[in-house]
């Protein structure tokens, strides 16, 4: 079980994160989601605003990787995960509501994603080694 830990979760919290998905053809997709939040010590989130490439390839089936890097620690991680698209009830309406607050359009989704995998990107010895 892939857990997160503080370090993790502060990096995530302050830090830009990318998200990585593949289509049905194998076509990699790299986008940036401002929204990535922690959900809880096993799953993020993140609240999908454009309906794009991003979410087309998680409606097909594909699976998540997300990165997050602090370049003036020379820290990172790299999160894969599976995918759970959210479109009503409780946790898209929280979300909904926060996104309004900070002034970002209401969510097509709420994508919930659960780790399976944690990945340092730590430049040295260890840089894309499975830690969690």
């Amino acid at each position: 079980m892939a857990q997160l830990t503080e370090q993790m979760k502060e990096m995530i919290l302050t830090q830009q994160c990318f998200h990585a998905t593949v289509s049905r053809e194998g076509i990699p997709n790299n986008a940036p989601k401002r929204s990535t939040r922690i959900f809880d010590d096993e799953t993020l989130m993140y609240a999908e605003v454009t309906g794009g490439i991003t979410y087309k390839n998680i409606l097909e089936g594909s699976k998540i990787s997300i990165a997050v890097v602090n370049r003036e620690i020379l820290d990172g991680y790299r999160f894969l995960g599976t995918p759970k698209v959210i479109t009503g009830g409780e946790i898209y309406d929280r979300s909904a509501e926060l996104s309004l607050k900070a002034g970002m359009p209401k969510p097509k989704a709420v994508i919930l994603i659960h780790i399976d995998e944690i990945h340092t990107l730590k430049p040295g010895p260890m840089a894309g080694k499975q830690i969690g």
